[in-house]
């Protein structure tokens, strides 16, 4: 498939010296082919919220009490800190 999509934008990039409008649509092919891929799934984002997704319910409630945990910590350790956040919080 990726080499139907590249010999396609080169024919329209070779036809594009005539007109225009066949740059338009080899630029169009070829986001379409980078943005879709080949099985047709958009591509995952980068960055750290594309691989923590949980995929199970148990994966979601393994995050949730680790996170609480870190809360917990982070409110024992810096008592300070915390009251001023919540009252920025509550208003």
């Amino acid at each position: 498939m990726g080499t139907v999509v590249l010999s396609g934008t080169v024919v329209l990039v070779v036809l594009g010296f005539g007109n225009q409008l066949y740059w338009l649509a080899a630029v169009a092919v070829l986001y379409l082919y980078v943005r879709h891929g080949r099985d047709g799934t958009p591509p995952t984002p980068p960055g750290p919220t594309a691989s923590a997704a949980p995929t199970t319910y148990k994966a979601y409630r393994e995050r949730r009490d680790q996170q609480a945990k870190w809360e917990r910590r982070y409110r024992r350790e810096r008592p300070l800190e915390a009251r001023r956040q919540e009252r920025e919080r509550s208003g």
